[in-house]
């Protein structure tokens, strides 16, 4: 097989999402010898990153019918990358107020070749031309997510692309029962309007890591289903009784909990395969035994054999010693959301440091513990600025995901 006969073109919809999704379908997520998860992007191959500020995706054809058989996506955006302080605060106050550190970052995802053209150069060709398109747009770095027993991706990035590993994130997934979950009276709910969680977001997370600086069009977006903040109910027990963010924001209670979903189920669709006979078996006695029995309250196990919708937690923040706890309680509502969605899961993305992750449910069996992000500095005329070389950087406590690249 000829490496020059490949051919690598922008993506067309008119004739390329037949091509798109047989590559996409020959190539199911996940390492050989584990259950897969299945993407089906419900017939739209650029809607995973059609919300990004700039986006690109590419084809790879070959031969004289010009199959498709390869695919990559990629996004540019402006996020936060670190953080310095202030040496000269508004009317002489806030002198030692810390300020974000903003850089130009793209995202490579979805990149895919079908098993019959692996190991030819292909993988490397629609990278390297998404990275030409990277730096023609200006950004500074570009970076890729991974399961970390992905050894190909991973020796493709790596070995090949120059890119080194960056952080280990926790995916989190949790099931959608057939239940509500209990919500603790002591907890209030409140949901906030994009400006509000907007004017949170910036004050309280804007030297997160990754943290996007068009945050505003994330939330105003038609897939942010809102931002809602947990509080003890003894701090505002109604909402009658909330004193409006600027008061919340001068003088916070002494625990809080916020977070964003996203409904990626307008998105795509998921579909868990790969599974034996007995484990579908198992899961579909739980849900008999629920059916028979739904005074128990059986967490069981939902239909995910089949295409199933997700919603995604993004945002996630809290301060104070019962900021798990209301996180906890926070997840327990969003579930109720899903529930009443449809969904059949709700996932999140964390800094493995994360400390709030003790109050996120999931099933270890559908989570991962250790996702792999690489990094790639993609020129070295840029400027170091105030955080040096970010892909030396140690890692924070905390990212924030940007729920556009789920």
């Amino acid at each position: 097989m000829s490496e020059e006969a490949v051919v690598i073109r922008v993506f067309e919809p008119e004739r390329d999402c037949e091509g798109v999704e047989m590559v996409e379908r020959r190539c199911e997520v996940g390492p050989s010898g584990k259950m897969s998860l299945f993407t089906d992007l419900m017939g739209d191959p650029i809607c995973r990153i059609r919300h990004s500020p700039a986006f690109l995706m590419l084809v790879a054809e070959m031969g004289p019918d010009r199959e498709i058989v390869g695919v990559i996506r990629g996004c540019i955006k402006t996020v936060t990358c670190g953080k310095k302080l202030s040496r000269n605060g508004k009317n002489g106050s806030d002198i030692n107020a810390t300020l974000p550190i903003y850089t130009k970052l793209a995202y490579i995802l979805g990149l895919r070749v079908s098993p019959s053209h692996r190991r030819v150069g292909i993988g490397l060709k629609l990278v390297s031309r998404m990275e030409d398109w990277f730096q023609e747009n200006g950004a500074e770095y570009s970076y890729m997510a991974t399961d970390k027993d992905n050894e190909a991706s991973v020796k493709l990035f790596t070995d090949c692309c120059g890119y080194a590993k960056f952080r280990t994130p926790s995916l989190l997934v949790q099931p959608v029962f057939a239940h509500r979950v209990r919500i603790p009276s002591r907890v209030t709910f409140l949901r906030l309007v994009p400006r509000d969680a907007e004017t949170l977001y910036r004050r309280r997370f804007s030297t997160t890591e990754f943290f996007p600086r068009d945050i505003d069009s994330i939330l105003t977006n038609k897939l942010s289903l809102g931002t809602f903040l947990a509080l003890p109910s003894q701090s505002f027990p109604t909402v009658d009784s909330w004193p409006g963010i600027e008061s919340f924001l001068s003088d916070p209670p002494e625990s809080w909990a916020v977070l964003s979903i996203w409904n990626s189920k307008e998105v795509f669709r998921l579909q868990v395969r790969g599974a034996s006979r007995v484990k579908r078996g198992l899961a579909k006695t739980t849900r008999i035994v629920d059916r028979a029995l739904p005074w128990l309250k059986i967490p069981s196990v939902p239909e995910l054999f089949r295409p199933f919708g997700l919603h995604f937690l993004y945002g996630l923040g809290g301060e104070g010693p019962d900021s798990v706890s209301l996180t906890r309680a926070l997840c327990g509502f969003a579930h109720n959301l899903a529930k009443k969605s449809g969904c059949g899961v709700i996932a999140t993305e964390v800094a493995c440091r994360e400390p709030l992750r003790l109050g996120i449910p999931h099933w270890k069996k559908l989570s991962c513990a250790e996702d792999l992000w690489c990094m790639k500095r993609l020129g070295e005329d840029y400027s170091d600025g105030a955080v040096g070389d970010w892909t030396k950087s140690p890692p924070g406590p905390s990212i924030f995901v940007d729920p556009r690249e789920v």
